[in-house]
């Protein structure tokens, strides 16, 4: 299911946690955090994309070692 901004920064505040709190434990700066949840990036690709992936707000895959290689071979 996916969240909405305003869902993601009501759970951080149920469980205690900023904003930055949440990016610096994910290893993300608090201010491209602030900028996915306030919508000034789209998320499509790199750290963005990992965010929005990691906080619900998209559906997405996370591969820190993806390659076009890997593909291939499950075929």
């Amino acid at each position: 299911m996916m969240r909405t901004s305003q869902e993601v920064r009501s759970e951080l505040q149920k469980r205690g946690l900023s904003i930055a709190d949440w990016a610096r434990q994910n290893g993300f700066t608090p201010e491209l955090v602030h900028q996915v949840l306030n919508s000034n990036r789209v998320p499509v690709r790199g750290k963005s994309h990992e965010i929005a992936v990691k906080l619900g707000l998209k559906d997405g895959i996370i591969e820190p070692d993806f390659s076009f290689e890997k593909i291939e071979e499950t075929k």
